[in-house]
């Protein structure tokens, strides 16, 4: 009797903990990672759509961007180097270069360790193999600067790979990023590295500006 009141203990006990295991957890993306995104407002101001590279390692992001708000078109082609607190907005077509500072702050494509789990969903169709994706959603809050924000971030999970980041903000209500066509890796390590008439660029500073960060260029 004693023996099968200890097997029932140890069958509930692994139970348990597996239930615990299959619990998502927050997750950190790959550190190399290239693809489109696009950007848009819930007050319709703006709308963007971007090819980027991202190193995590080396604490870099190129960023090439399309789009408009508040119903002007921009184009915005840029390369962040955190650890040099360096922004260059390169334009080819004139083989120019702006050289701005940039916030040495770097932010990971990661869920925070204290985001709380929303809900995990199939995107797709969960009737057969390969015909849906597995999707973990997140929430909480975020320190940026000297403001408080709200965010919404949705990522596989297997893979950890970013697919909606939602930002609320007092000027634009939701901001929601999209993430596709994402590959593991760097299609092309070279868009991480400052074109040949950059080298020349100077430092342009105004008094009283801050430093850019990746959020300001949105």
């Amino acid at each position: 009797m004693r023996a099968l009141l200890l097997l029932l203990v140890v069958v509930v006990v692994c139970l348990s903990v597996g239930c615990l295991a299959q619990r998502p957890l927050p997750c950190t993306s790959p550190p190399l990672l290239t693809g489109s995104l696009s950007v848009s407002t819930q007050n319709e101001k703006l709308g963007a759509f971007a090819k980027y590279t991202y190193d995590a390692l080396g604490q870099r992001i190129r960023l090439r961007e399309f789009g408009s708000y508040d119903n002007k078109t921009f184009h915005l082609d840029v390369l962040l180097l955190y650890r040099d607190g360096v922004m260059y907005k390169i334009n080819y077509r004139n083989q120019t270069c702006c050289k701005k500072r940039l916030s040495r702050v770097f932010h990971p494509l990661a869920i925070p360790q204290d985001a709380s789990l929303l809900g995990q969903v199939v995107l797709g169709s969960s009737s057969g193999p390969g015909q849906g994706v597995l999707v973990n959603t997140w929430t909480g809050q975020l320190q940026m600067r000297n403001k408080t924000v709200k965010y919404m971030s949705t990522v596989t999970e297997f893979g950890c790979i970013p697919v909606t980041t939602l930002f609320h903000s007092c000027r634009d209500g939701w901001r929601i990023t999209s993430f596709f066509d994402n590959v593991i890796g760097l299609s092309d390590p070279q868009q991480l590295i400052p074109p040949r008439f950059c080298d020349d660029a100077k430092l342009e500073e105004e008094e009283g500006e801050e430093p850019a960060t990746f959020y300001s260029l949105f």
